[in-house]
């Protein structure tokens, strides 16, 4: 979603970052406008002057909002759902739910994703010459065994989406952990809550407007 008028809210990501995917979900689902800046992983650009000095950490995303500066996805999505209150809320009140939405955000975006994202993939490879066969069976070994866990986990909560017939941030990790699971030939068919998930979220216009093919910088 841009909003070339818009300038007070600016979005740094590549269009297949599972983290920039995430809050371009959240801000779809809060209808909140923002520009895009394309920031290349392939080509380095995350480690360049420029981007640094929005993040030290060369990592995207980076959202700016209204002078605001935030870095990492899931303070970036806290951040939304407590400056722009207005539904759906991605964190419920409730505090016990809260936790167990949170739990299951966590789950994805602190054990699963880390652990596949491309500087990983690229370390396997460039620094323990691990060659693709084992890269991707590096890949599926750690999302196989989170995705096996996280059917656990959603199954007393599930409804249309992770926790009932509202989308909150446990789905605003899932659908692009799923996604980049797919890309990497992980079989959906024993995880069928997620697969049932999934397929619900797509349907939903925030979640595919976010889709990384619909991204101007996607290739």
């Amino acid at each position: 979603m841009t909003d070339a008028a818009n300038v007070g809210r600016t979005l740094y990501g590549y269009f297949r970052s599972s983290a920039a995917y995430r809050v371009r979900i959240a801000l779809n689902l809060k209808g909140l406008p923002y520009q895009q800046a394309a920031i290349s992983l392939l080509k380095g650009e995350q480690q360049s002057a420029g981007f640094l000095a929005l993040n030290p950490q060369g990592l995207v995303p980076a959202l700016v909002d209204n002078g605001v500066l935030l870095t990492q996805s899931l303070a970036i999505c806290e951040y939304l759902d407590e400056v722009y209150p207005a539904a759906p809320r991605l964190l419920p009140l409730d505090a016990a739910l809260r936790a167990q939405v949170r739990a299951v955000a966590l789950a994805i975006a602190c054990d699963i994703h880390p652990l596949n994202n491309l500087r990983v993939l690229n370390y396997l490879r460039q620094e323990l010459d691990v060659e693709e066969e084992g890269r991707n069976g590096w890949y599926r070994h750690w999302v196989t065994q989170g995705f096996a866990a996280l059917e656990a986990m959603l199954a007393p909560h599930a409804g249309r989406y992770c926790f009932g017939d509202t989308p909150t941030l446990a789905d605003v990790c899932l659908l692009p952990q799923v996604f980049n699971a797919q890309r990497f030939n992980v079989g959906m068919a024993a995880y069928p809550l997620l697969s049932r998930i999934a397929a619900n979220l797509e349907a939903l216009p925030a979640f595919a407007e976010a889709h990384p093919s619909r991204q101007a910088d996607a290739a």
